[in-house]
């Protein structure tokens, strides 16, 4: 498999011909700007690059990017993928799903896509609702969310996106914002990583679900609420004013204060995005007095599907010279000496 070469491109390569449609004001519109502005940033080839899709709202993405691109069936994306990636792994593969597209009838195809590390970058949508089929509740809706599925409020628990994607064995694990500055940053980071890259984008669905991340997202709210991690960088978050450190008693995360600048002395810990179990509590952090963690949570590369696919092959047909018709003439065979009898 050859590295991809980097060529200059501008948003305007990778802008199609087609009417962008999503309700206005939805989340979608900022992310689709920040995949055309951020492929231009990392040198991507057009030719070479290849968007798949499931069934939702944010499945309408490949017509809207100027370049190969598959529209597939309810929750299946990650399975055509695959194929596309093993066909040609030379292609630069990124899922587009949405939460209840790749978590409900889809999570069996996006965990085995993670377990098995194809080299991709997945995009999941989460507005925590079913958008395309008029607002029914989805596996990350929250308890006692109405819709018309669950009109006196939804009992299930909801899925984490990020937690469900480090138990599936994913080897990259972020999360981003719709229409954050730091999305970009994010999604290089993502396709940077040999492997599959996952990225949650909270995303707002204005019609169905409105406003339902802005306890964090809101501008208000936003520095008190956001913990943008850095690999080697201290956990803190509201102006530096706050961060977390380990409760080794119960092995888990908790919030203290920083005085002065001192995040040492608050005993404040530095973020290891190699460490799957802190990422595993930055994804499992309460939604009361804890932040949102953002950015990388986790980045461990490990050999990706398709190569280990592609060596196989290599060595099962190394010295060896194909012979169709050796192949055909192999196991149990026979011969017609004359026409059957027809009643």
């Amino acid at each position: 498999m050859n590295e991809m070469t980097p060529i200059k491109t501008t948003i305007k390569d990778w802008e199609t011909d087609q009417e962008v449609r999503w309700c206005p004001g939805c989340g979608d519109y900022a992310i689709l700007k920040a995949v055309q502005r951020t492929l231009p940033e990392i040198g991507a080839d057009p030719a070479k690059t290849v968007f798949v899709s499931g069934i939702g709202c944010s499945s309408r993405f490949p017509y809207y990017m100027e370049t190969y691109g598959f529209h597939t069936i309810h929750g299946r994306a990650p399975a055509v993928a695959t194929g596309v990636k093993l066909a040609n792994p030379d292609l630069d593969v990124w899922i587009i799903t949405g939460d209840g597209d790749a978590l409900s009838i889809g999570g069996n195809h996006t965990m085995h896509l993670l377990r098995r590390n194809l080299d991709c970058q997945v995009l999941l949508f989460n507005n925590e609702i079913y958008g395309l089929t008029k607002g029914q509740y989805s596996p990350t809706s929250r308890v006692g969310t109405r819709s018309p599925s669950t009109p006196f409020g939804s009992l299930d628990r909801p899925a984490r996106p990020c937690a469900f994607a480090l138990g599936s064995g994913a080897r990259f694990v972020a999360r981003g914002i719709d229409v954050h500055k730091n999305l970009p940053k994010v999604l290089k980071a993502a396709h940077a990583h040999k492997g599959t890259g996952f990225i949650e984008i909270f995303q707002n669905c204005i019609v169905y679900n409105d406003d339902v991340f802005a306890p964090f997202t809101a501008k208000p709210n936003a520095a008190a609420n956001q913990l943008w991690v850095e690999h080697g960088e201290p956990l803190l978050f509201d102006g530096g004013t706050k961060g977390l450190t380990m409760d080794v008693a119960h092995l888990t995360l908790k919030v203290v204060d920083v005085v002065d600048g001192d995040w040492k002395a608050a005993g404040v810990i530095v973020h290891d995005q190699t460490n799957r179990g802190l990422a595993h509590m930055l994804v499992e952090m309460p939604q009361v007095g804890f932040p949102v963690a953002l950015g990388v949570l986790y980045d461990d590369p490990a050999p990706t599907y398709e190569s280990a696919v592609v060596e196989q092959n290599r060595a099962a047909s190394e010295g060896k010279v194909g012979d169709l018709q050796k192949l055909l003439a192999k196991g149990q065979t026979w011969q017609v000496e004359k026409e059957p009898h027809v009643i």
